[in-house]
Formats: structure tokens, sequence, C-alpha cells
């Protein structure tokens, strides 16, 4: 039996095996997936910010800085070791140039980018950017994310 998962906006959760991670409402925010595909253990952080410092333990997957380290830490908790690959989706543009904060999506991605780098965790797919909302969900025992944009097709990654 399949299990899953809601994900709410500067949230992570982290599953084994039989489930799924499903999280709504991405616009400038930024889905990171990290899955162990040996140990079938996967983890989905809804980003809301590039950067900053967590004020509580909870606060740890508002910033993409804290989620990665969070995640991993939580993944090996349920016994993943490696190696992990990640996926992203989001950080859209929803207002087009428009507003100042428009590149919050920009900076969340390259955020994003960051953390996985200074993790030595490797990007194998990716669906960012654009100006449409987008869910994700993330099977974790296959690893794949599927991406499903706001008037779109769903994308499987």
């Amino acid at each position: 039996m399949t299990t899953e998962h809601r994900v709410r906006i500067a949230h992570l959760a982290v599953e084994r095996g039989a489930a799924r991670l499903i999280t709504v409402g991405l616009g400038s925010c930024v889905a990171i997936a990290i899955h162990d595909p040996l140990a079938k253990v996967g983890g989905l952080a809804h980003v809301l910010l590039p950067e900053g410092e967590p004020r509580s333990g909870s606060e740890g997957a508002r910033f993409a800085s804290s989620a990665v380290p969070l995640l991993l830490r939580e993944m090996r908790s349920l016994g993943a070791t490696g190696p992990f690959v990640a996926k992203l989706a989001g950080g859209a543009r929803l207002f087009g140039s428009m507003l100042a904060t428009s590149a919050v999506g920009d900076r969340n991605v390259e955020a994003s980018r960051a953390a996985l780098g200074r993790a030595r965790v490797p990007i194998v797919a990716q669906d960012v950017g654009g100006e449409t909302g987008r869910t994700v969900t993330f099977d974790v025992d296959s690893g794949k994310l599927t991406v499903r944009s706001v008037g779109g097709d769903d994308r499987v990654l």
C-alpha cells in the first residue's frame, strides 16, 4: 500500500519505499527532491527562500541553504547511505518582470543548486523557471518526480 504525504510550504518530508511525497502551489518556491535509489529512501522540501538562519528546527525547510542538509540528515535516519541524486522543480517568475520580487524564483533555484553542490549531491533532472505554478509528486520507490504545470501537461523527471 502506497502512503501519501503532503508537504506544505517551508516544510519537508522523508519516506522509505512505497510512498508519494506531494507538494502543491510551487510558484517562486522550489521543490528539492533527493533520492537514494539503493535504499529507496527519498525526501522532498518545499523551499520558500534562498538563504537565512532558521530560528528553530522546524524552520529548516524554509531556506534552500538549510533544507538540503536537513533532508540528508533525515534520510540517513531512515537508512539512506547514498549515493544520492537530486531533482528540482519550481522557481517560476509568476509576475514576469513586472515586480522586483519576481527574481525570488531565480534566486531560489540558484541557492538550491549551490546547497546541493556543497553537499555533493548531483542534480540529475530539473523543471525550473518559466511563468507558471507547479504541483510535484515524488514517487519514493522509483525516484520519479512528476511535475504538473498550471495549464500544462505532466512532465516526468
